[in-house]
């Protein structure tokens, strides 16, 4: 690449220069035959990456480094709940991975064949991953804890011929048992699986049934001399299976390729998380999520660098355990939520300085949108750079970045920056299907085609499903819809303004959710909100509001809660106007999440109508849920 080449260059170079674009990319992972055609498009909106092209995920992450990295860490563990911390090299994980992989050959896994992995943030569930995709094999990670109907659900859709799990993971000094989960789901299901390996941490009973449960220990044991080549398998071939959260009846399957997914990643982890091969990457996702297996294990790996694995809160055993690993890892890169952003920000701020972050070149947020408070707190908090990005299970990797890698540019707080490298990412008028160009004015966030490689191929098993629900909502276009609306500013900046079905129609207005949010949360008081639309008789709908205080003795009192959410209305006046009021402002001291840190809006709309809330079986801490009832009901 040339010494310096703008951005709006190099954009427009993957988009009217596709092929020689990517083919540029490519050179970026090891292929063991070359494809002969970067992007068939002949059946849209489907699209195949590099066809013809022979590579294998896992040759990439690990097998490729050996020659040059063999004693460098790749994989860093480390639980605050267990109070363990291990690494191993990228010899030591190759050995482990290939040991997994005899284990799955011995019990008659072969390729196309499909893994379930229901297992907590621990280094096995690595290996089960990357030996997976090493044989060929299609692995589907379920969030580990899972409700057993919703786990059932995921293995009549992906049939896995051998199911991985774990006694148990832990969260928060409390052991969360899996066995009997894991069981209950497979006596639900129609498919039965072959075989379930079971990892036992002698955290909790196992029980293990006869003739189907085998221990991990033991099998281990029988191949640690195990040598198990890398199964060449085309570019298009899948890799996995990630069923995307909130879906009902019978779930989605996010089917991901080979080829295009490496290229993707490695590319990404160049071009905008700046990061550079020998250095150490930390992602507080969890691997049930698309941010822990892009993030946590394929793109650092892939990238040659140090991924760390990390099971635990992010304020435990104190507020400063992120930032200590940091520094005792010198990690270049980190990844978080803004929701664990905001948990820090209600934390003593002397621990964001009491460690050396010097190695640290930016903090990343992602997973939901990153308000202008929480953004501006924490880069002033932390002396860094954070740098928000936009994207979905569906897309693999970032859809709007800031691409510093390629040139640097500023970020404006409260956007996620510019549309990504390879995606034409258009803004659309929901009614008539016309391109919005001016500034300013809101339209849904839509993509033309093809998707760039990474992006999903299909719905696993059902390629209508993907065809009707991603690339036919557009009127009169077939354009990939993020359900996301947004608004591009002068400088090509996207702003988003939360989702096409969290709209909420208040007498006859159209309000965003996000809308109101942004402009509670820029109350001084409030660290953290929710809106949601309740049903109501005569508006129709009405926004109800639910508030985390910075300091909760604001609101002691009734009389001082009142005068505070008087404050707060005015403010939502001010800025939006008397019609996005909130019907109310309600003030608890957690709001429902998810154990990956998103906001459970639908569980709490269904509260707030009096429904119910549905499966909650991945939510963080009941008594937040508890606390709405509570004031509802009052």
């Amino acid at each position: 690449m040339a010494a310096h080449v703008s951005y709006a260059d190099f954009h427009r170079r993957s988009i009217a220069e596709r092929d020689a674009f990517w083919t540029e990319q490519a050179a970026l992972i090891e292929w063991q035959r070359p494809f002969d055609r970067v992007c068939n498009y002949e059946r849209p909106p489907f699209a195949r990456w590099f066809e013809g092209g022979l590579t294998n995920l896992c040759h990439n992450a690990v097998d490729r480094h050996l020659k040059d990295r063999a004693e460098q860490n790749a994989l860093i563990f480390v639980s605050t709940e267990t109070h363990t911390e291990t690494a191993y090299t990228y010899r030591e994980l190759h050995q482990e991975v290939q040991r997994f992989a005899a284990i799955y050959r011995a019990l008659g896994v072969s390729k196309g064949d499909r893994v379930l992995i229901y297992m907590p943030m621990i280094p096995e569930a690595a290996f089960a991953m990357l030996a997976a995709v090493r044989i060929g094999a299609i692995h589907s990670v379920v969030f580990g804890g899972f409700a057993s109907h919703s786990l059932a659900s995921r293995i009549d859709d992906a049939q896995p011929k051998v199911i991985v799990s774990a006694d148990a993971g832990m969260r928060g000094g409390k052991v969360v048992p899996y066995k009997h989960l894991l069981d209950e789901a497979i006596r639900l299901s129609k498919h039965q699986p072959q075989r379930v390996v079971m990892v036992n941490r002698g955290l909790a009973d196992l029980a293990p049934v006869a003739g189907r449960d085998v221990d991990y220990a033991s099998l281990r044991a029988q191949h640690l001399d195990a040598q198990v080549p890398c199964e060449w398998v085309d570019s298009t071939h899948p890799s996995y299976i990630l069923y995307t959260s909130g879906t009902t009846g019978r779930p989605k399957g996010v089917q991901r390729d080979t080829g295009g997914y490496a290229v993707a990643l490695a590319a990404s982890m160049r071009h905008i998380y700046m990061a550079q091969p020998g250095e150490t990457y930390f992602s507080t996702s969890d691997i049930g999520w698309v941010v822990g297996h892009s993030y946590i294990i394929y793109g650092p790996l892939i990238n040659g660098m140090a991924t760390i694995m990390y099971e635990g809160l992010p304020i435990r055993p104190d507020a400063g355990i992120w930032w200590s690993l940091v520094e005792k890892y010198r990690v270049s890169v980190m990844f978080t939520a803004p929701t664990a952003a905001r948990v820090l920000k209600k934390q003593d701020p002397a621990y964001l300085t009491r460690y050396d972050l010097s190695s640290l070149k930016a903090l990343f947020l992602a997973g939901e949108p990153l308000d202008e408070p929480t953004a501006t707190w924490m880069s002033q908090a932390i002396g860094k750079p954070v740098i928000d990005n936009y994207w979905q299970t569906e897309t693999g990797w970032p859809i709007l970045a800031i691409c510093n890698g390629v040139e640097p540019a500023p970020t404006k707080f409260g956007s996620p920056g510019k549309a990504v490298y390879g995606y034409d990412v258009r803004l659309i008028d929901e009614l008539s299907g016309q391109e919005i160009t001016e500034a300013n004015r809101k339209g849904v966030i839509a993509v033309e085609g093809p998707l760039p490689p990474g992006c999903l191929q299909t719905v696993w098993g059902d390629d209508d499903r993907y065809v009707k629900t991603y690339w036919s909502s557009i009127p009169g276009r077939q354009m990939y819809s993020t359900f996301d609306w947004g608004v591009r500013d002068e400088d090509g900046y996207f702003y988003i303004l939360g989702r096409t079905d969290d709209v909420i129609n208040v007498a006859g207005h159209r309000l965003g959710t996000r809308e109101i949010e942004e402009s509670i949360s820029s109350h001084p008081a409030v660290a953290e909100v929710a809106v949601v639309g309740v049903a109501d008789t005569l508006k129709g709908q009405v926004a109800m509001a639910f508030a985390v205080l910075k300091d909760a003795s604001r609101a002691a009192t009734p009389e001082a809660a009142q005068a505070l959410e008087g404050e707060i209305l005015k403010v939502v006046d001010e800025q939006l106007g008397a019609v996005a009021r909130p019907a109310r402002v309600r003030f608890v001291s957690l709001l429902p999440k998810t154990r990956s840190g998103k906001l459970l809006r639908r569980a709490i709309q269904a509260v707030c109508e009096g429904r119910d809330p549905g499966d909650l079986t991945t939510m963080e801490d009941p008594a937040a849920l508890q606390q709405i009832k509570d004031l509802v009901a009052s």
